[in-house]
Parts: C-alpha cells; sequence; structure tokens
C-alpha cells in the first residue's frame, strides 16, 4: 500500500463491510417502514406503524426490562469478580501461572455447550446442582429452578458468569500488570494498608482498563440471545425473555418488519448507551 494509491488494497474490507455490514442495517432499516400484505404477501409501505406498534408492545417492554436486568446483574458480579481475582492471580510466585492458563479455558468453551452444560446441571429430575439445592432445602422439588421466574433468570445468570468472568479477569490482570511500581513502592514506604492502596491508587490507576472491558461485556450482555434459546428458551412464559430473544421469535412467525424494528431498537439502544458511557469515561482505543 502507498500513500498515493490506497483504495486498490482497501476495497477487500470495504466490500465485505458493504455487504455484511451497511446493506443488511440499511435493509433492515427499510422492512421496519413496511408491514406484510395478508392477502398478497406482499411487502406494504406502512410509515411509523412498526415503530408505533413497538412502543405501545408491552411485551417489548417487558422485554427491555428483563435485558436490562440481566445485563446489570451480570455486568456487576463478573466485575467484582473479575477484580477479586485478577488481584490474587496478580504475583509471579509459582504455580499462579497454570492458574491464569486454567482461568481461560471458560472461554473456549462455545456458548451453546456451556448453555446445555448449564441446562443439564440444573434440570428438576436429575440435574447435580438441583440436587445439592434440594438437599441444603434451598428450593423445593415441587418448584424445580427452571420453572420458576426468578430462578430460571438466575439460572441463565449463572451460565454467562461462569464462562465470561475469566475474560473481566484477564483484561484487568493485564491492566494490573502495565501499572508503574513507583507509586505503590511510595505508598507502602507512607504506610498504607492494602484497602487504601487499592482504592486510592490501584483502582483509580485501572479506571479506563475497567471502562474498556465493561463496555465490551455490556454491549455483549445486552444481545444476550444463545443461553436464553438454550436453558429456558425465554420460559416460563415470558420471564426470561429478552429483546433480542422476542425479536427472534417475532422473526421465526414471520413478521420480518416487526423482527427488524425490535433489532434496531436494540442497535439504538447500544448505540446511545455506549456513546454516552465512552464520553463519560473518555475511553479509547
Amino acid at each position: 500500500m502507498t500513500a498515493e494509491h490506497p483504495f486498490p488494497w482497501l476495497a477487500p474490507i470495504t466490500v465485505m463491510l458493504l455487504v455484511f455490514g451497511i446493506y443488511p442495517l440499511a435493509y433492515s432499516v427499510w422492512l421496519s417502514f413496511h408491514k406484510r400484505n395478508v392477502v398478497s404477501r406482499q411487502l406494504d409501505f406502512a410509515g411509523l406503524h412498526q415503530w408505533t406498534r413497538a412502543f405501545s408492545d408491552a411485551r417489548m417492554w417487558h422485554s427491555l426490562e428483563t435485558t436490562l436486568i440481566y445485563t446489570f446483574v451480570a455486568l456487576a458480579v463478573q466485575l467484582a469478580l473479575g477484580i477479586v481475582i485478577a488481584l490474587l492471580l496478580d504475583t509471579d510466585r509459582k504455580g499462579y501461572g497454570v492458574l491464569r492458563a486454567l482461568m481461560t479455558l471458560p472461554l473456549v468453551v462455545p456458548p451453546a455447550v456451556t448453555g446445555m452444560m448449564f441446562l443439564l446441571m440444573q434440570d428438576g429430575s436429575f440435574g447435580v446442582l438441583s440436587f445439592y439445592l434440594y438437599a441444603l432445602d434451598l428450593i423445593s422439588p415441587a418448584q424445580p429452578i427452571l420453572t420458576q421466574p426468578g430462578t430460571a433468570l438466575a439460572a441463565i445468570l449463572l451460565a454467562d458468569i461462569w464462562q465470561w468472568t475469566p475474560f473481566m479477569v484477564l483484561i484487568i490482570l493485564a491492566g494490573l500488570r502495565a501499572l508503574p511500581k513507583e507509586p505503590f513502592e511510595a505508598a507502602a514506604i507512607d504506610g498504607a494498608n492494602g484497602i487504601q492502596t487499592f482504592l486510592r491508587l490501584t483502582l483509580p490507576m485501572l479506571r479506563k482498563v475497567i471502562a474498556v472491558a465493561v463496555l465490551i461485556r455490556g454491549v455483549d450482555l445486552f444481545r444476550i440471545y444463545d443461553y436464553v434459546y438454550i436453558i429456558t428458551a425465554g420460559g416460563p412464559g415470558t420471564a426470561t425473555e429478552t429483546l433480542s430473544f422476542y425479536a427472534g421469535r417475532i422473526y421465526f412467525t414471520g413478521d420480518f418488519p416487526y423482527a427488524a424494528t425490535l433489532s434496531l431498537i436494540v442497535l439504538v439502544v447500544l448505540i446511545g448507551v455506549s456513546n454516552i458511557f465512552v464520553r463519560l469515561f473518555k475511553v479509547r482505543f
């Protein structure tokens, strides 16, 4: 590539971006202003019909609420565990390299396999997790985990937390390893204890690293579909139905314009929140 003639080299990625990014987005926007004619099976222009339908759809608001609860709870738990585990693994002592390697194992498991594994573990008849919860009298055999709204959502969260907490650990651990040693040595000389050092030095210096990790995971969590589909299929009823899952369910009924509209709502929320977050925390990639 040369500074004078860069375009031939950029053409392949530009074509891929147009085909796999811009075109689907533009088509979704076009679909959201149409509706399917029941008689002719053709798409007729409908103006803002799909958008007004979405904003007056109680099920859409319920799925959005479920998505927000899921995102915030999973993000808070993964971040807290990620910081604690990263601090514990931030050492050069013998054997900790093996532990750091083992921490990455959940990340290489396909989400579909993770979902199936946690589905079987929490099955009311033979699931190992259900067995111990029954034994400890924490839940009733008459009310299996996946048949109750609160515990069903917790079942999905458990799978997500198990698989993606290591991602938080890796990013935060990399940030810890990149911190300069001098401020910590000075703090030790001044008599600062571990908690003071963490709150006044470590946490502020990791602020942007944590912000990047939160942004990446937050976007991924808001789009959650696979664990919901495998573990609960949105049930019981619509208790664990997220916005992306609801859009997918509408799509498979053949109502493509409304499914496209719901998908665009997911996109708009993500873009809006991400931009506010980036500006607030001055995130730089």
